[in-house]
């Protein structure tokens, strides 16, 4: 059976055939323990030390100023956990806002459960935060900001140069979900201003279960766990070196290729808005500033059309998520969504469309005629 084109890569993507390539030896061949002294340790080691030296190069860090962790809902816990413990003397509140991840927002949910106090910004129509209401939120006792990049569903970027500004100004550290954004546009920590930055692999072409998080030098971190003194002590636990192989090669990659990664993104990404606008017989609504989005990203809903229903019919041809959950007997709307008060109905007709670096123009124009096709029949 013919494979469906796959217009989902914000979910994940696939291992690109370099990282695979990268990798391989290090699951065959090279199996030492990076922490022993023999040779084929030491080899490992040095791979490690490529591969921190690889994903630092792409966001403007030190190799010192990364650790690997298992992927971003780890570094995020890290980040986020790790700041507040370590802090607690000077206080307990976090502001946050109401578009996070869930590997942000649930975290922020256990921290309050332990006594913690959480400002949850709200957001524009578009998903945006303003930064003059995470001035007005900072107080004596706030200990961390944590603003994601860019967000994962609408694609919507965030103003984390301001945020990060004010957060220097204020003495207040600042993290930043930088999952999404690592690899489809520019991510440099320094002009950003982040003392935090967290990524996942597998939304940049390397494997699932690997990822890392960035701490500004002079920064310290709780612990989470406990061990030897991996990762500087910070992220104990022998190292998954084929995972950080492949993590480094993807981030070299991306590095290398951001321009026309982008310009690719953005150009396949209009393509399929303007095929959809012209044949879809219904109103498309966008749920995004298109001039302030991930260049991949489309969330928009069609007018009298149920995305789940939508997205059932093409399934076996074409993927892509919606903007709601299915349940038994009623949908639940996105806590993105819902932040971004779109009305319910509007809601229940998105769709995320996003596209990848493998996305070609002919998988788009076949897109734009099966969900058009679907969509004037429902309508």
């Amino acid at each position: 059976m013919e494979k469906p084109i796959y217009l989902d890569y914000n979910a994940t993507t696939p291992v690109a055939p370099e990282v695979a390539e990268e990798m391989w030896p290090y699951i065959q061949n090279h199996f030492g323990n990076p922490s022993s002294n023999s040779g084929i340790g030491r080899h490992n080691k040095e791979a490690i030390e490529k591969a921190r030296m690889q994903v630092a190069n792409l966001i403007g860090a030190f190799p010192g100023e990364i650790i690997f962790t298992s992927g971003g809902t780890e570094s995020n816990n890290h980040a986020i956990r790790g700041a507040v413990f370590v802090n607690l003397e000077k206080g307990k509140h976090i502001i946050t806002s109401q578009v996070e991840h869930p590997a942000v927002t649930e975290v922020c949910n256990y921290l309050e459960n332990q006594g913690c106090e959480i400002t949850w910004l709200p957001v524009d129509a578009f998903g945006k935060v303003n930064p003059a209401d995470v001035e007005k939120a900072i107080r004596p006792d706030t200990v961390l900001i944590t603003i994601m990049h860019a967000n994962n569903e609408v694609g919507t970027i965030q103003p984390v140069k301001e945020i990060g500004e004010i957060a220097k100004k204020h003495g207040v550290l600042f993290h930043t979900d930088a999952a999404q954004s690592v690899g489809k546009i520019e991510t440099d920590v320094n002009e950003m201003g982040v003392d935090l930055l967290s990524i996942a692999g597998h939304k940049l072409y390397a494997p699932k279960g690997i990822g890392a998080l960035y701490i500004r030098n002079g920064m310290k971190l709780e612990n989470l766990i406990f061990g030897a003194g991996q990762e500087r002590g910070l992220r104990p636990g022998t190292e998954n070196v084929p995972y950080i192989v492949a993590l480094g090669k993807a981030c070299e990659l991306a590095g290398e290729n951001l321009d026309t990664n982008n310009r690719h993104l953005f150009e396949t990404r209009q393509r399929l808005l303007d095929g959809l606008k012209e044949k879809c017989r219904t109103t498309i609504q966008l749920n995004a500033d298109l001039n302030n989005c991930l260049p991949n990203t489309l969330s928009i809903a069609f007018e009298k059309v149920d995305a789940h229903t939508l997205a059932s019919l093409v399934s076996k041809k074409v993927l892509f998520s919606t903007g709601s959950a299915c349940h038994a007997n009623s949908v639940e709307i996105s806590p993105v969504l819902k932040a971004m008060q779109v009305n319910p109905l509007t809601a229940a007709g998105t769709v995320r469309i996003s596209t990848g670096k493998y996305t070609t123009k002919d998988e788009i124009d076949q897109a734009v005629e099966i969900i058009s096709e679907t969509v004037n029949k429902l309508v």
